[in-house]
């Protein structure tokens, strides 16, 4: 959730996912306001509500609070200044207890501003203070922008994505860019974003499908889902170094945003199993040349291997073989042949590996690059003619 007050629809989602349990909400500022609010205010039947907040270090070793994060149901983490949240719960029990609640009992866990910003699996920490947007992009590695990936909280869907929120007022878009550019150069991989505007909330089921809430068309309340363009094979920052400005631009397209408005019943929706599947919004392309931001309106991404595109004719099939391939070359042969069709080779993440063209009926294709693993292979016949199939290389 955003940061400014909660939106009752999203805390009613929330709390009917305790299934009439206990509630505990834990905090490093703050008082009891959330008790009342969830007890008698949003009509969900639960069985109590506490909150406990932490004033220093040592009470993440009080038997009192491990007793009562054995026994939630649901765990709400309120605002404040996450770097409270990192020092004083950070490789303790508190967290190890948080993630066997997810993990053994399967309890629901959310978070508001701070609460929010360390849900992801890389998150910014902000250890050494807060950092805005400008600052951010004139230099990527001022000392302000911390972004780290030791294990916290480990939430299902959510272990390569950095979040941030109120995006409204201030603006974060630029800083929220500067963190993925730092996660990915420092540590590998592919990080994606969700940010939410402040009075807009993200609520994840258990089969990765983000339910977007909000006041949408009174107000206009937005989500955004951050994806590095997977239509580029090498698309890493072009500059991310200490004391030089950020330029992350890959033609302008570096990431694909998805822009989505909080709506009262929580219609529109994105799927984060493959980062593409989405309905109620539009997408974006962001980029950042020179520490400048541009945003400007795009298509979906035209690279994840997708059941919403159209069969190649009538038979989408096509064999590929031998498969699984230990031998370096796998040969391709569709049922209804393109002329000059293009295959790529793309990974779980949706990144492109490698690309063929002007390819004939039949065709052997060098893989001997790719290391062991599971692969898409996907047949293109146009853009909206295409189909997919996995590939096993040993």
């Amino acid at each position: 959730m955003g940061g400014a007050t909660e939106d009752d629809n999203a805390m009613r989602w929330f709390l009917e996912r305790a299934d009439g349990g206990d509630v505990l909400v834990i905090r490093a500022s703050g008082a009891d306001g959330y008790n009342d609010y969830f007890y008698n205010q949003l009509g969900v039947n639960i069985n109590s509500v506490e909150t406990i907040v932490f004033n220093n270090a040592s009470a993440a070793n009080e038997t009192y609070v491990l007793q009562r994060l054995e026994k939630a149901e649901a765990i709400w983490i309120a605002g404040g200044n996450q770097a409270n949240y990192v020092n004083f719960w950070r490789n303790t029990e508190v967290a190890n207890l948080i993630n066997e609640g997810i993990q053994q009992r399967n309890i629901v866990i959310g978070g508001t501003s701070a609460g929010m910003a360390i849900l992801g699996g890389a998150y910014f920490s902000a250890v050494n203070g807060t950092v805005n947007s400008s600052t951010a992009l004139s230099n990527p590695y001022t000392s302000a922008l911390t972004v780290e990936n030791t294990p916290f909280i480990e939430v299902p869907y959510l272990d390569h994505v950095i979040t941030d929120t109120h995006y409204d007022n201030p603006d974060r878009r630029g800083r929220h860019m500067a963190f993925l550019a730092r996660a990915i150069t420092d540590y590998g991989g592919t990080f994606r974003g969700i940010a939410c505007d402040e009075y807009t909330a993200v609520c994840i089921d258990e089969n990765g499908i983000a339910s977007i809430y909000g006041t949408y068309p009174d107000f206009d309340d937005n989500a955004y889902f951050l994806v590095p363009n997977c239509g580029i094979p090498d698309n890493t920052p072009e500059t991310c170094s200490p004391g030089q400005p950020l330029s992350w631009n890959q033609d302008g397209a570096a990431l694909k945003v998805y822009q989505v408005k909080g709506t009262p019943t929580g219609l529109y929706t994105f799927d984060l199993n493959d980062w593409s599947t989405a309905e109620g919004g539009d997408w974006q392309d962001w980029s950042v040349n020179a520490g400048a931001l541009t945003t400007l309106g795009s298509e979906e991404p035209d690279c994840l291997p997708s059941s919403t595109y159209a069969a190649l004719d009538d038979d989408s099939s096509f064999k590929i073989y031998p498969n699984p391939n230990s031998q370096g070359v796998v040969t391709i042969e569709p049922s209804v042949p393109t002329p000059k069709a293009e295959v790529r080779v793309i990974n779980l993440d949706g990144s492109i590996l490698q690309t063929w063209t002007s390819l004939g009926p039949n065709s052997q294709l060098d893989v001997s690059r790719l290391p062991a693993g599971t692969y898409y292979l996907e047949y293109r016949g146009g853009r909206k003619r295409r189909s997919t199939r996995r590939l096993m290389v040993r």
